[in-house]
């Protein structure tokens, strides 16, 4: 077990020992269930305060890459994050990357367009029963007149990571998850008065039953004829923005 003791400089104590340490997680020097140092000994070791080493270990939790533990046997511990615990500090960075406009709706659009096409491509090779009867339960749902906006985007979200489920690649699976749990709804909620809900549901039949049949050709051509359709939405979305903006009253 090893940590990276490097000389600090004044800008944030806390916040460079929680990088040194996160980084000798990150490299393998610190395994998981390693039991860290004590606050006292931390402290010793980079030389400041042991307030500031809480406040290291309090940055390093909310990342969970370390756990507390009270007792005999207690100590901080170099945790195990969950899939779900990752996926959601994936989505959350991602969401706010939108909230403070760095990404772009043609930027969001052309990425997506490309990763969701490689996992068009796979699903068609790969899905099985259940991806296909979720991919079918979400066009029957978005078929029914009494689906509102709100339940359409969401079922729309649904049918996605369906098809992205059915790759069955946990890599694409774990990147995807921003792109489909927040990239995707943050695009539906802009676009959702432009887009027509009869050309997006006549999209996601063709592509399940592409999917269905196995034949990965025409499924990537009924996902790029989706994501075509929806820059075209972006773009009336943008400008339908700069006028409202621009309009004084």
């Amino acid at each position: 077990m090893a940590i990276n003791f490097q000389p600090l400089v004044a800008e944030s104590l806390a916040k460079q020992i929680a990088e040194n340490i996160r980084s000798s997680i990150l490299d393998g020097s610190l395994k998981v269930d390693d039991q860290l140092p004590t606050e006292e000994v931390l402290a010793e070791k980079f030389n400041v305060s042991r307030p500031t080493i809480r406040e290291a270990l309090k940055r390093l939790a909310a990342q969970n890459l370390i756990r507390s533990r009270r007792g005999p046997t207690g100590g901080t511990f170099v945790n195990r994050p969950s899939q779900e615990d990752l996926r959601s500090s994936l989505t959350g960075a991602a969401m706010l990357m939108v909230s403070m406009g760095e990404f772009s709706l043609s930027e969001i659009a052309e990425a997506r367009r490309e990763l969701e096409l490689t996992c068009c491509r796979l699903a068609a090779k790969r899905r099985e029963e259940d991806h296909l009867l979720t991919m079918a339960e979400e066009i029957k749902r978005q078929k029914n007149p009494a689906t509102t906006d709100e339940e359409f985007c969401a079922s729309d979200v649904r049918f996605h990571r369906a098809l992205v489920d059915a790759t069955r690649n946990p890599v694409l699976q774990f990147v995807m998850f921003a792109v489909i749990e927040a990239l995707q709804p943050a695009t539906n909620l802009v676009i959702f008065r432009f887009r027509e809900r009869e050309k997006i549901l006549a999209q996601h039949e063709r592509i399940y039953e592409s999917i269905k049949a196995r034949n990965a050709d025409v499924a990537e051509e009924a996902l790029a004829e989706q994501m075509n359709y929806l820059c075209e939405q972006y773009a009336q979305a943008q400008e339908w923005r700069r006028e409202r903006d621009e309009d004084p009253s």
